[in-house]
């Protein structure tokens, strides 16, 4: 379920609520350690790979302040998601304890469990535990922040990572601006026997090309005008390490003969000297540019291509893994809490709105926006038509009204745009169920909800006419207000 596959700790000590625990964490794949509020301090130090505590009831307040306490000493890095019965996270029905933990844990979890909800929990724990755990070998976890998501690309990505890694291959690492080329590239590189050694990034197209030749071998005192002093290149600071070229497309054909030479003898010499030096560097180039296009053209040598292309690794765009985009959402946001920038929380007719849209700059435009989010509504909600008008779906249904902008679909499904649309337009086609399947109730529930609330704003409020609009009964309306913890007023929204 994630990157770093940490186990779960459950302390419970009502054993009917372990049994569900346990049947809801093994349906999602999800390793975990079940125990009671007597046992638990063995279970924690025993056993190994423990890296986030759901905490249940321990029979009294003062028990289970006791396990909380007794946690944080522990390891007060351990991520503790409380689990409690929904109307427990009212303030008004918590005691003082319930209330201190609840204000100082790392989240809270509302009974009964509901996979949207756990899932989206254990990824946000799972990137806080990455990102406060010692660094392994020179390991930098932070690296692997940006290539969140389980789509079967990014899957393919990381196996592909894997395999090449702690291996002396070239490796030519294709795809759009924005994708994340550099993150591959520094994740390969620090899991690499030269991980202790430095990593050397050039962005080949951004200097002119007169000086690009002593940008990566260097040159000596006197050898142009401005040459004041003799100075390392890039291949000598990546000593022992690695070099990333990045932009290699951009790279002209003289200079392209020159890295050529080098790639195939191993040495260099710096401008305006004739002496040779040997360099022991990992080449890891990567390109937005179709490089065997540019052969076409004459624009970039075959031979060149051919070295570099050893172990190619292609980045998809984000618009092909949009089932990763909740989850790079919540991995933008938990990032900016870290850094105490600020917060925010999207409406799933947000994150509908924004599975929808085609993201010509990839991850890099996402992160932009949730940043602008984050300075625009800070600790806010933001809804789809909080979103700049870009990103908000331009489809209109039939008979005039706006289409819907509701479901938790991406939440909980791999679905391509087009499933994903077929689910919420007219049924001018049998809508298609999504490949990895949905919860059921949960959808529809959620469905209701966003129907329900969009009524209440449309009405300004006025319960009479939302549900004049909904065609039912004012009575039965308020009850489904009571059930999903709506106000009259429609002021409170459920991210």
């Amino acid at each position: 379920m994630s990157e770093t596959a940490l186990t779960v700790l459950v302390v419970e000590d009502d054993g009917q609520k372990r049994q569900v625990y346990r049947g809801v964490l093994d349906f999602i794949d999800q390793e975990a350690r079940i125990t009671d509020c007597r046992h638990w301090k063995e279970t924690l130090t025993q056993s190994h790979g423990i890296g986030i505590v759901l905490l249940g009831d321990c029979g009294s307040d003062e028990a289970l302040l006791k396990v909380y306490n007794g946690i944080r000493e522990i390891d007060d890095k351990l991520p503790v998601l409380r689990l409690v019965d929904k109307a427990r996270q009212n303030p008004k029905n918590q005691s003082e304890i319930e209330r201190q933990i609840q204000n100082d844990c790392f989240e809270t979890i509302a009974l009964p469990l509901k996979y949207t909800q756990l899932s989206d929990a254990l990824h946000r724990a799972t990137v806080y535990r990455a990102s406060h755990a010692e660094p392994k070998s020179g390991g930098s976890p932070e690296l692997f922040r940006s290539l969140v998501g389980n789509s079967r690309a990014v899957r393919n990505i990381r196996e592909m990572m894997g395999q090449v890694a702690d291996s002396e291959a070239t490796v030519l690492i294709l795809g759009e601006s924005g994708t994340g080329k550099e993150v591959v590239a520094r994740n390969l590189h620090y899991n690499s026997a030269r991980r202790n050694k430095p990593f050397v990034p050039v962005n080949c197209g951004a200097i002119p090309p007169d000086l690009l030749e002593s940008e990566l071998f260097g040159h000596e005192k006197g050898a142009f005008t401005g040459a004041i002093s003799a100075r390392q290149g890039r291949f000598e600071m990546a000593e022992g390490g690695t070099l990333f070229l990045d932009e290699i497309g951009d790279m002209s054909l003289h200079m392209q003969v020159k890295l050529l030479r080098v790639l195939q003898e191993r040495t260099f010499e710096r401008v305006g000297s004739n002496k040779s030096i040997t360099a022991n560097v990992r080449i890891i180039a990567a390109t937005h540019r179709n490089l065997e296009k540019l052969i076409e053209e004459g624009k970039f040598r075959e031979d060149l291509f051919y070295r570099l292309n050893v172990f190619p690794i292609e980045m998809p765009p984000l618009r092909d893994r949009i089932d990763d985009i909740p989850l790079l959402i919540n991995e933008l946001i938990a990032r900016m809490e870290a850094e105490k920038r600020g917060s925010v929380r999207l409406t799933p007719a947000a994150v509908m709105a924004l599975c929808q849209y085609r993201w010509p700059g990839n991850v890099r435009e996402l992160a932009n926006l949730i940043e602008r989010l984050v300075i625009m509504y800070p600790f806010g909600v933001v809804d789809v038509n909080d979103l700049p008008e870009k990103f908000r779906p331009k489809g209109k249904a039939s008979g005039g009204e706006g289409a819907v902008e509701a479901a938790d679909m991406s939440m909980t499904s791999g679905a391509a745009p087009a499933e994903v649309m077929e689910l919420f337009s007219p049924p001018l086609s049998q809508p298609r169920l999504p490949r990895e399947g949905l919860d059921l109730k949960e959808h529809l529930s959620s469905l209701e909800y966003t129907l329900i609330k969009q009524a209440l704003d449309d009405a300004d409020g006025v319960v009479a006419h939302a549900a004049k609009r909904l065609k039912m009964r004012r009575t039965t309306l308020v009850e489904k207000l009571r059930k999903h913890g709506l106000q009259r007023n429609a002021e409170v929204s459920r991210v």
